[in-house]
């Protein structure tokens, strides 16, 4: 464990747009956790603690805003510029917000509550980029055979199309995905259906569109799998494969969590909880998967990584072992050894 000094918030400042963390404050985060870069690690700065629980946050580039979550019972969203100066905020209307996305063009942004099962989208203001007016709020309806985890619908991720006509929404109580279609010239939902129906006690959890082909992977947590979806264009995704994200001969506890690509869309990667690695895939031309390696995290339960190609790393969250580690990113996209490790209690988000 790298001892580390803690640096001024004015250093992540003159680094924008830098590296950051989100924490959460029951297990010990200290709020938003600024990473500096230092030679060839990281370090983290001063917390700021008013911006506490954040499970995850998406960047609008036209105003250079960032819109952050407060995961808790009465979950909440933030707006901050770039120096993290809040300037508008409002309530998720719902429990444990854990996703959320904005549209291609920037002018309507999506989150999904967990806990209550329900999506709240919004139009963005084209001016400032501030929410206009309520959300529209969707609840999902469902349950799975786990009746742990199941037991109610459980919206975990959400996603545009391309088009901006559809908004998907993975939802791991429910065993499926949802296609909540909008009417084009209010922006107001106009129908919500089932686009696609996982196995059962699948436990869905994130999904990832593929850059150039109609084809997305679908992360199960409970499962430990990625379905590879081929997506039509009436918004519903038919399943052509499923691998597993787990070593043939492991056979203690895991739990799926994060899955990124990386840009040039040749590369799929996983996080294992439990197993506590990173499974790197090789995608093929027609979108199937190849298992190339699995690579130990260096810390425990990877919630979340970030990969940076251009600085040839993979940042890695590992929620339980409150650490940050560096992964080093090779040219062909596998992973070398975990580096050591940087101390940020209660990590589950690492933003830029």
């Amino acid at each position: 464990m790298l001892a580390l000094g803690a640096l001024p918030a004015q250093s992540f400042a003159a680094s924008r747009p830098g590296l950051y963390a989100g924490t959460y404050a029951n297990e010990g985060g200290a709020g938003l956790v600024p990473l500096v870069a230092a030679g060839n690690g990281w370090r983290a700065g001063t917390a700021m603690a008013a911006i506490r629980n954040l499970s995850f946050g998406a960047n609008g580039a036209r105003h250079r805003l960032r819109y952050l979550l407060d995961e808790q019972q009465q979950g909440a969203i933030g707006i901050y510029d770039a120096t993290f100066r809040k300037v508008a905020g409002a309530s998720t209307k719902g429990a444990d917000p854990c996703y959320v996305t904005l549209n291609r063009t920037g002018d309507m942004l999506a989150v999904a509550n967990y806990s209550s099962g329900s999506v709240a989208i919004w139009t963005l203001d084209r001016a400032t980029g501030l929410l206009r007016g309520e959300a529209q709020l969707v609840r999902h309806e469902g349950s799975g055979p786990d009746k742990e985890r199941q037991a109610a619908a459980h919206a975990h991720w959400v996603g545009f199309t391309a088009d901006g006509a559809t908004l998907h929404s993975v939802d791991l109580g429910a065993d499926a995905v949802f296609a909540h279609r909008f009417e084009r010239t209010s922006g107001h939902i106009a129908d919500t259906s089932i686009a696609y129906t996982a196995e059962a006690g699948s436990g869905p959890r994130h999904l990832v569109r593929h850059p150039r082909m109609p084809i997305a992977y679908l992360v199960a947590e409970l499962a430990n799998t990625v379905t590879v979806l081929r997506a039509s264009t009436d918004g519903t995704f038919a399943k052509q494969a499923v691998v597993s994200t787990l070593p043939t001969d492991f056979r203690g506890s895991s739990a799926a969590a994060h899955i990124a690509l990386n840009a040039a869309g040749s590369r799929l990667y996983v996080s294992n909880r439990g197993h506590d690695s990173i499974a790197v895939y090789d995608v093929a031309r027609d979108g199937g998967l190849r298992l190339l390696q699995h690579v130990g995290c260096g810390g425990h339960w990877p919630r979340f990584f970030r990969l940076l190609e251009r600085q040839g790393n993979m940042l890695v969250a590992n929620q339980r072992a409150g650490t940050i580690t560096r992964l080093p990113l090779q040219r062909d996209g596998t992973l070398g050894a975990a580096g050591p490790a940087v101390a940020v209690p209660g990590v589950a988000f690492i933003g830029e």
